[in-house]
């Protein structure tokens, strides 16, 4: 601690009273006529290190301010002529040194071509691509992508793998413009070698729709794009790891890649019980891909940031995962391109998890009558195994046609246990009730996705067609059985012995057609119609186990099927312009809802028939200023029709002190989003800034109304329409470089505040719920050797409820984290890392105060020919205080939770790197050059 204060002290001495010095001057050619946008570059005399860097303006005029001093040696080119050096000694005598009048003498055409082919700046900026020169950034051998990106002005990596850049995530990461195992950005970045890209390229991804059409339609994806070194494209590189550690803990990882021209080939593969998906957000959204059918009777709650997901697939939302699980999973990717016209793209998925995760749950319960406190305490066990295949065929049949036709297949099988006991209190502090269930439910299920987009460029500029269809069907068989054991205060045992058998379908089928058609000076109108149907069918039967025979229970068990469609017209208006693109639209849609329940209680069915009409109307904004600054702005509205789940009037009972039941008259709910974002990017001062502000009005809202009785405090929650709700967030990221000490700080923050109807026992009352998030990092490079990064992370949330409550539930908590890691190479071949987190958790209300201190370190020797191989010892959790803990306010309740967490361990594992073209010695370049 010393140390570091004493670090940190020196430093803001440094900054203090270190005098600073400005260079400027004026850049021409022979004749005396201004080179506007020539890249003038300030490097360090003994290395030529880039130190800083600035352009032209208009009149040739440069000007590159905070320069310490030292010896230095100033760069100016501009192409197709030669560029020109000149040594600078600071301090002179003045703080302002002009240089005057710079003239650059002029290139033959045989030189300017070889200039071109020359050219290895680190930073190329070329409109509105940035690309980063791979050889410039060096990292330590056998790193992944995602330690040279690290390196790179302007790209920020959370500790979850998320990519920021410019202040924006990246959504997208493709290699040599071919997609990577779907668009999870972190699969590339993870598995990739740093060696064997050539370029990075960041972009701001225009859609498909745009790109052929040549409209801009404002849509855009942060895109990264790594280029790969020529050799690369001709070889097999990856590389396959496998550890061993104390406690029976094991991993084991490959990556290998087989690229040749026209073709990639990639395989991933991974096992290990320490807790280690591998994938993140999109590709569950890959593997799971597509709706999920819902029902009543038992339902399984998973709890932690690893298992959310119905269908089984733990799903690594960020931060730390609870529970203990292992994982083994694996994937083929290929890529073929057949001709200039078609190209392909395959990859199949299987995935193999298991959890075994206990908790137990603390609630504060809001009643009219008082409040009253419930616990929970589950153990829970689940498996899930899962393949998926998936393809997409891009074919241009000519210069103005083109099919692309993307597919999926997928098989999932789930197996879940959980027992659980659950007791309520009375406000008093007596025991209501007391309840133990076991319960066991098993699933298969098969997704099918297809999909067929149709685009056509009339001979006229500006006249464009499109058809897109769509087809999904979901497929889901389940049974199970539930035992349950209830002592309500004063009354007698309930007991339910209770096995269940679900089929469900769910079939969508949606058209959408769109013509375009020019009106000149860049203005166009756009009409478009969508058809969309929904089919779901579902049938449930829950029997009675009384003395081994089967009994049905109608009123857990019916039959359900509905249908869901919509007819949609409209026209937009369009108009692109050099620096901006509007678009203003609106459609009518007409709906309808129809269906049929069989009530078994009842004998007798329920007939839905309902239609709704909406007017949706649509706005679209963006403006591109100079230099990398773009303001958004959108606002659009949408109908959110009610799920399967919310439309059963079936009892979910896996609680039995909390019960679901579904309401067959939902309407669907009317919503307006309006968007506003700027970003911007100073490619000089590597300054990034990005905010947006978003509201979310939603009219005839669908909430969740609850009923609680007074003497057994069960409480059953039904779906209704109810009032309007309102959310507003707001979030923004600031970064800047402090160049001097090698080093950059990001500062970010994300407010909510969100207004809703909260019904208890048929009385509306309005909820309001503000939270707040900040968020500080600071990073420190020393040379290639050393990192340091500090971060601060805060969270709080306030809840306030209306005078109904009697004020006595409004709730206010924080989280906090401070963390830190450290990064040290040394004698070339060893490293060092460390990572400290230090988790607060407050609830003032409650008296609640809990601190989990995390450590982590890593020692690792790379040896072998040209460093191919890699040992490292790891210490996880050396601490032993891992423990995962929740707080959650909402309408109803307060709740907090804790859930165990994998504990301590070490492990030795060994790393190979398969490179048949490796190539240490990669060229350092020189410094940034911008192109106009």
């Amino acid at each position: 601690m010393k140390n570091i204060l004493l670090f940190s002290f020196l430093l803001l001495s440094q900054l203090a009273f270190a005098q600073k010095y400005v260079v400027k001057g004026r850049v021409s050619d022979n004749t005396e006529e201004a080179l506007p946008a020539a890249t003038v570059l300030l490097l360090q005399a003994k290395d030529s290190s880039l130190v800083s860097f600035s352009t032209t303006n208009a009149e040739g005029a440069f000007e590159i301010k905070s320069i310490n001093q030292g010896n230095y040696l100033l760069k100016i080119t501009f192409l197709g002529f030669n560029p020109y050096f000149k040594k600078l000694e600071l301090p002179t005598t003045t703080v302002v040194l002009d240089l005057g009048s710079i003239k650059l003498q002029a290139l033959s055409k045989e030189l300017q071509e070889v200039q071109v082919q020359a050219d290895k700046s680190p930073v190329v900026i070329k409109k509105d691509t940035i690309e980063f020169n791979a050889g410039s950034f060096k990292t330590r051998p056998n790193a992944a992508v995602e330690e040279m990106l690290k390196k790179m002005p302007g790209v920020e990596i959370d500790a979850d793998g998320a990519i920021t850049v410019q202040g924006q995530k990246v959504q997208r990461v493709t290699v040599d413009g071919k997609e990577f195992f779907g668009k999870d950005p972190k699969v590339a970045t993870k598995n990739l070698p740093a060696d064997a890209i050539d370029k990075v390229q960041v972009f701001d991804k225009k859609s498909d729709q745009a790109t052929f059409s040549g409209i801009d339609d404002g849509q855009r994806e942060k895109t990264i794009n790594l280029q790969l070194k020529e050799e690369k494209r001709n070889s097999a590189f990856g590389n396959v790891m496998a550890g061993a550690g104390t406690d029976e803990r094991y991993q084991v990882k490959a990556s290998v890649n087989r690229f040749k021209k026209g073709q990639q080939l990639s395989f991933l593969g991974m096992a290990n019980n320490i807790n280690s998906l591998g994938f993140g957000f999109d590709e569950y959204m890959n593997f799971n891909g597509g709706p999920q059918a819902g029902g009543g009777g038992l339902s399984i709650i998973r709890r932690g940031n690893s298992t959310t997901t119905e269908s089984g697939i733990p799903l690594n939302v960020g931060g730390r995962m609870n529970g203990l699980m292992g994982t083994q999973a694996g994937g083929v990717n290929i890529n073929h391109q057949f001709n200039k016209k078609t190209e392909a793209n395959g990859s199949y998925f299987f995935n193999n998890l298991s959890q075994h995760i206990n908790w137990d749950a603390e609630r504060e319960n809001f009643g009219q009558a008082g409040n009253f406190l419930s616990t929970e305490n589950a153990r829970q066990h689940s498996s899930n195994l899962n393949h998926r295949g998936s393809f997409t065929l891009d074919h241009k049949i000519d210069t103005v046609n083109s099919v692309k036709i993307t597919g999926s297949l997928s098989y999932n099988e789930t197996g879940q246990e959980q027992v659980s006991t659950n007791r309520t209190f009375s406000p008093e502090g007596t025991v209501a009730s007391n309840s133990k269930t076991d319960a066991y439910d098993e699933s298969n299920s098969f997704n099918l996705n297809t999909n067929l987009l149709y685009r056509h460029r009339f001979q006229k500029a500006g006249r464009f067609f499109s058809a897109n269809a769509l087809a999904t069907a979901y497929q889901q068989r389940s049974d199970g059985f539930f035992n349950e054991e209830t002592q309500l205060e004063n009354r007698p045992a309930r007991i339910r012995n209770q096995v269940n058998d679900q089929n469900s379908l769910n079939q969508t089928y949606h058209l959408t057609l769109s013509h375009t058609e020019p009106l000149g000076n860049r203005r166009y109108l756009e009409g478009n119609y969508s058809y969309r149907v929904n089919l779901n069918q579902s049938d449930r039967s829950v029997y009675d186990i009384v003395e081994n025979d089967r009994n049905l229970n109608n009123s857990l068990s019916n039959s359900y099927n509905s249908n869901y469609q919509y007819h949609r017209a409209g026209v937009n208006f369009k108009m692109n312009r050099q620096k901006y693109n509007l678009t203003v639209g609106s459609a009518m849609q007409q709906s309808n809802l129809n269906g049929e329940v069989m009530l078994m209680s009842e004998d007798k069915s329920r007939v839905i028939d309902r239609s709704f009409t909406n007017v949706l109307p649509t706005a679209q904004f963006n403006y591109d200023f100079a230099n990398n600054r773009r303001l958004n702005f959108g606002y659009e509205t949408m109908v959110q029709e009610p799920t399967l789940r919310q439309l059963q009037p079936v009892p979910d009972i896996s609680n039995p002190l909390s019960i679901y039941i579904g309401n067959p008259e939902l309407e669907p709910a009317y919503m307006h989003q309006v968007r506003l974002s700027f970003n911007s990017f100073d490619a000089h001062t590597l300054k990034s800034f990005f905010g947006n502000i978003n509201v979310m009005h939603t009219t005839n809202a669908i909430i969740n109304a609850q009923t609680l009785n007074p003497e057994t405090y069960e409480r059953t929650t039904q779906p209704v329409n109810e009032g309007n709700t309102t959310m507003i967030s707001a979030f923004l990221n600031y970064s800047f470089p402090i160049k001097k000490y090698n080093s950059r700080f990001n500062f970010g923050a994300n407010v909510r505040d969100q207004y809703m109807v909260n019904v208890l026992n048929e009385v509306a009352s309005d909820v309001n719920v503000k939270s707040a998030t900040g968020n500080m990092r600071y990073t420190y490079r020393f040379k290639e050797s050393l990192e340091l990064s500090l971060r601060a992370d805060l969270t709080a949330q306030r809840t306030r409820y209306e005078e109904v409550m009697d004020g006595r539930s409004n709730q206010f908590f924080f989280n906090k984290t401070l963390a830190g890691e450290a990064n040290y190479t040394f004698l070339e071949s060893f490293n060092f890392n460390a990572t400290f987190d230090y988790l607060l958790y407050n609830n003032p209300g409650t008296n609640f105060n809990q601190a989990i201190p995390l450590l982590n370190m890593s020692f690792s020797k790379q040896f072998l020919k040209n460093n191919t191989g890699e040992l490292k010892l790891s210490a996880v959790n050396m601490l032993d205080r891992n423990v995962g803990v929740t707080q959650t306010a909402n309408a109803m309740y307060v709740e907090r939770e804790t859930l165990n967490s994998l504990g301590q361990y070490y492990m030795l594992s060994f790393t190979y790197t398969i490179n048949k073209h490796l190539n240490p010695t990669a060229g350092k370049g020189g410094a940034v050059q911008i192109i106009r």
